[in-house]
C-alpha cells in the first residue's frame, strides 16, 4: 500500500489538515477521542494511553474520582498531562455514538470540538491537534462529521484565540473525505 503525505492549510492557515499519527504531533494539546470511562480503550484512545504512559491514566482516575464519578458526559472535555507524548496536555472528550441523526448527535459532536478548543484556550495553549472524533467505532458518518467540524472551525476562525488547529486523520481516505466536504476552501 502506498501512502502519500497529505497536508493542506485552510481558513487562512489557522487549520492544518493532514494524514498522520496524532501521538507524534508536536502541539500544546492533543485531543483524545475518549470513551466516558476515561480508562483507555481502542483506536486513538488506546494509542494515546499506550504512548503517553501511565501518568495519563492516573490523572484520568483522579478526574473520575473528583469531577465525573459516573464518567465523562458526551461533549464535555477535561485535560490531563500528556505523559511521554510531545504535547503538554491531553484533552479528553467523548463524541456521540451515531444513532441515525435523531439523537442530538450533531450538537454533541460540535460540543466535543468546541469544549476542547475552549479548554485549550483556558490552559494557555496556542496549538492543538484533533483526531476525527466519533467516526470510528462510534459510527458517525465521516461526511456528516466533516461538515459539522468544518462549519464549527469556520465560525471559530472569525475570532480565533489559538494559533493553529490540526486535524490529523489516520488514513488518506479519511483525509480525502474531509477535503471533499471542504471543497476549494
Amino acid at each position: 500500500m502506498i501512502i502519500l503525505f497529505m497536508e493542506k492549510e485552510i481558513l487562512g492557515g489557522l487549520v492544518v489538515i493532514k494524514v498522520g499519527d496524532i501521538t507524534e504531533e508536536e502541539v500544546d494539546a492533543i485531543v483524545n477521542a475518549a470513551n466516558s470511562s476515561l480508562m483507555g480503550g481502542g483506536g486513538v484512545d488506546g494509542a494515546i494511553h499506550r504512548k503517553g504512559g501511565p501518568s495519563i491514566l492516573e490523572e484520568c482516575k483522579k478526574v473520575r474520582q473528583t469531577l465525573y464519578p459516573n464518567g465523562l458526559p458526551t461533549g464535555k472535555a477535561v485535560a490531563t498531562n500528556a505523559g511521554n507524548l510531545k504535547a503538554k496536555y491531553v484533552i479528553h472528550t467523548v463524541g456521540p455514538v451515531w444513532y441515525g441523526g435523531g439523537s442530538n448527535e450533531e450538537e454533541l459532536l460540535k460540543d466535543a470540538y468546541k469544549n476542547s478548543l475552549e479548554l485549550a484556550e483556558k490552559l494557555g495553549c496556542q496549538t492543538i491537534a484533533f483526531p476525527s472524533i466519533s467516526t470510528g467505532a462510534y459510527g458517525y458518518p465521516k461526511e456528516k462529521a466533516a461538515k459539522v467540524v468544518y462549519d464549527l472551525l469556520k465560525d471559530y476562525s472569525k475570532n480565533p484565540k489559538l494559533k493553529q488547529i490540526r486535524l490529523v486523520f489516520f488514513s488518506q481516505s479519511d483525509f480525502e473525505t474531509f477535503m471533499k466536504v471542504v471543497g476549494n476552501e
